[in-house]
Order: structure tokens, then C-alpha cells, then sequence
């Protein structure tokens, strides 16, 4: 599976984005989808998943209630919408592929990774 992400670029603190993940199979809906996000000096953590065929939602205590993740209607793209973002959130977002949820979010590991997209957030 090969991923691509998009979306990412430079906002104001209090802006919003819409990263995008797009999948080259076609059976994408048949994997759990994860977005994770690593800045300058730090580790990896996660942001949002999403289950198989849009099923069940996981958000990261830093982006719940102003991050939403979505699949699209042929479940070839999966979406994380950020709202009210601050320079906090500034890093590189990653989206990720794997048939298991419990591996991609509790453990962080996935079988497929994507390419960064980077999201500075600065007035």
C-alpha cells in the first residue's frame, strides 16, 4: 500500500487545515488508519485513527475536540480536520496503514507509512 499525504502548510495560530491520506489499493477500507505527528526534537506521537471501513474514532488527548477524522464515501482517502491549532501542533503529520487497530494505536505500529506532511503553525 502506498500512501501519500497532503494538506499541510503554514496557519495562524487558531487556523484550521485538512490533512489528506490517499491509498493506491483498493481494498483501503479494509485498514485501520492512523495519523501521527513528530516535531524537532521530539518523538512521534499519535494524533487520530480511524477503524476498518470507517469504524470506531481515536483521538489523542492533545487534538480531541477540535481534531475530527473521516473517511470518504469509497474509502479511498481518509481526512483529519484540525481546528484551533497552536504552534504546539507544529510538526511533520504522518498517516498510517494497518489491518490491525490495536497495532496501530496502542502500539504505533503500522505496516505502511506515508511520506510527512508539515504543519507550522505561527503567527
Amino acid at each position: 500500500v502506498q500512501l501519500q499525504a497532503s494538506g499541510g502548510g503554514m496557519v495562524p495560530p487558531g487556523g484550521s487545515l485538512r490533512l489528506s491520506c490517499g491509498a493506491s489499493e483498493s481494498d483501503f477500507s479494509m485498514y485501520a488508519v492512523g495519523w501521527f505527528r513528530q516535531a524537532p526534537g521530539r518523538e512521534r506521537e499519535k494524533v487520530a485513527s480511524i477503524g476498518i471501513r470507517g469504524g470506531r474514532a481515536y483521538y489523542a488527548d492533545s487534538v480531541k475536540g477540535r481534531s475530527t477524522i473521516s473517511r470518504d464515501g469509497d474509502q479511498k482517502m481518509v481526512y483529519l480536520e484540525m481546528n484551533s491549532l497552536e504552534p504546539w501542533d507544529t510538526a511533520v503529520y504522518y498517516c498510517s496503514a494497518d489491518r490491525v487497530m490495536n497495532r496501530l494505536w496502542i502500539l504505533g505500529v503500522a505496516d505502511f507509512w506515508g511520506q510527512g506532511t508539515q504543519v507550522t503553525v505561527s503567527s
